[in-house]
């Protein structure tokens, strides 16, 4: 009979404590702003689940240290095969530009050479930020051939300030290595200076889109004066125009070569009317339609200079 009774009384003391963490959840959510609510709710939980007397507590340890927080950490550093592909990545670009020098003759061949390098260097910021609201918004980890960027720009996103201490050619190679191949068929065309001049500053710039991007992260203090010139003169993605990208609701700012094309972008709600035809007409939603999960919530390095 003892037995029973302390059974029953267990009983009722668990069934307590579950209402009273209830009603104190509820009282908490009442009076919290909606931003808020999720992480009060959460200490409110934890803080009754420390205070309970209690027998077994069963926890689980998520590792979540991120890049660049263990020293030396192999996923930021470069390998020779990385720098193998920037180098042919860069190659191939010299050589299609040259190739458009060498074709160009007389003042009017000139003149069409920098006006096409000009839209190809137009062209490659839109390009980025069309490229960049894809892979943000769709598919996974396991999405064929863009899985593994879709995953890199997921973890970009919890850890920003990690783009900033990873190494040139680990942080260029799998764009030098799409140019590489785009443009050897390019080369082998007959000599149209035109052409040449379009494709090697199209690609060429959206080889270095992901340097741009992580000067865009860098402090000011930090950069070289000539990428803080370029930055403040609108030439290169500015640091504050792409940071505007890392707050809520992380569906703007999708350019990273100048970030010319943002605003216009923007304003006219480009991204909102794709995304609303891809789900009319595939039924998928994009992530930006979410609330933000932990894949998209910004964690800082303190350790970082302001």
């Amino acid at each position: 009979p003892s037995c029973l009774v302390r059974s029953s009384l267990h009983r009722s003391l668990f069934f307590s404590y579950k209402m009273t963490s209830l009603r104190e959840v509820r009282a908490s959510v009442s009076v919290q702003e909606p931003e808020a609510l999720r992480a009060s709710a959460l200490d409110l939980l934890v803080t009754r689940r420390q205070q309970q007397p209690s027998a077994a507590i069963i926890t689980t340890t998520v590792d979540s240290t991120p890049p660049g927080r263990v020293t030396d950490d192999p996923s930021l550093k470069s390998t020779w095969a990385h720098r193998a592909w920037v180098a042919c990545g860069c190659a191939s670009v010299l050589a299609t530009l040259a190739k458009s020098g060498i074709a160009a003759h007389g003042d009017a061949t000139w003149v069409e050479c920098l006006l096409a390098g000009g839209l190809g260097y137009l062209a490659a910021d839109l390009g980025s930020g069309v490229y960049h609201w894809a892979i943000d918004n769709y598919g996974d980890a396991g999405t064929p051939f863009f899985g593994p960027q879709i995953e890199a720009f997921q973890g970009h996103h919890r850890w920003p300030w990690t783009i900033t201490r990873r190494e040139f050619a680990n942080n260029l190679q799998a764009l030098a290595r799409a140019t590489a191949f785009l443009l050897l068929p390019v080369d082998l065309l007959p000599g149209e200076p035109g052409l040449h001049a379009f494709a090697g500053t199209f690609l060429g710039c959206l080889m270095f889109s992901q340097q741009f991007h992580a000067w865009s992260h860098g402090t000011k203090s930090r950069l070289p004066p000539a990428v803080v010139a370029l930055q403040d003169a609108g030439l290169l993605v500015p640091r504050a125009m792409h940071m505007a990208h890392h707050r809520p609701p992380y569906n703007n700012n999708y350019c990273i070569v100048s970030g010319v094309w943002n605003r216009l972008l923007d304003e006219a709600k480009v991204f909102q009317a794709l995304e609303m035809l891809v789900f009319f007409r595939f039924g998928v939603r994009p992530r930006c339609w979410s609330e933000p999960t932990l894949e998209w919530t910004e964690e800082v390095d303190d350790r970082l200079p302001s």
